[in-house]
């Protein structure tokens, strides 16, 4: 079974170009087979990627809902789900992609959603490494979108608040029972100096910092032209900060 890690944190903290930089670390220094999952409704990972999809799990689920009264009762759903979602998997060469999407109707998606779970537990047990771009805040915690993860992996600004943010994150995964093996954190856009000051912040709320990730202008450009993270210089401190990650995490 492969490693699973969840990336997680509120908007606007950098979640996705965390997320897309360590898949891409992932593909260009091993062999590892990989799965990306955009969880997030927003679907920014695969722009992050440099790719394009088509269809996202929200579309199935949008077809499923209308068809389901309609399938006569001796079909299997969970295949047809199956079958459905594995249409709509973009390979790459080196990252398959999925992306959750988000519902367009009003109607209760319960059942469906139930089975999306069960489907991503399949396709990820058929890599080496799975990592989830989840949805911004704690309410995919709450529907448990997420279950059971190797890593989860807090995002946060560089603020008090962001911190007590993480802390209401894993006190709530805890209280959930989700299970996992790890719970880090990672601080960006963290000014010179502050780093230390961060730290003792976490630590004060037993929380682990995996990493501090400087303000770099080379992401703030990228993200105003529309770029993909993926494309930041090597040099870029962004970059640097995340192959630190990365080794530690040792991925």
């Amino acid at each position: 079974m492969g490693k699973i890690i969840a990336v997680s944190g509120k908007g606007g903290t950098g979640k996705t170009s965390v997320s897309a930089s360590l898949i891409n670390y992932i593909a260009e220094n091993n062999n590892k087979s990989i799965l990306a999952i955009d969880a997030d409704p927003d679907t920014n990972l695969p722009q992050s990627l440099g790719e394009n999809i088509k269809k996202t799990i929200g579309d199935i689920r949008e077809e499923l809902q209308k068809e389901r009264d309609k399938l006569a009762a001796t079909t299997d759903k969970q295949r047809l789900l199956e079958y459905k979602v594995m249409g709509i998997l973009h390979e790459g060469e080196k990252i398959d992609l999925l992306a959750m999407g988000r519902p367009e109707g009003p109607d209760c998606y319960c059942w469906v959603n139930h089975q999306l779970r069960l489907i991503v537990d399949t396709f990820s047990k058929n890599y080496d490494i799975c990592i989830i771009d989840a949805e911004a805040g704690l309410e995919h915690l709450s529907r448990r979108t997420i279950r059971d993860v190797d890593t989860m992996l807090i995002v946060t600004d560089a603020t008090k608040k962001g911190l007590d943010t993480a802390k209401r994150i894993k006190d709530l995964a805890e209280s959930l029972q989700i299970k996992f093996k790890d719970f880090f954190v990672v601080a960006n856009k963290v000014k010179e100096g502050d780093e230390e000051k961060i730290e003792k912040l976490a630590n004060d709320l037993g929380l682990i910092i995996v990493g501090t990730i400087p303000f770099d202008k080379n992401v703030s450009e990228s993200d105003l032209e529309g770029k993909p993270i993926v494309e930041l210089p090597k040099d870029s401190p962004f970059l640097q900060a995340i192959d630190q990650i990365a080794a530690k995490l040792e991925l």
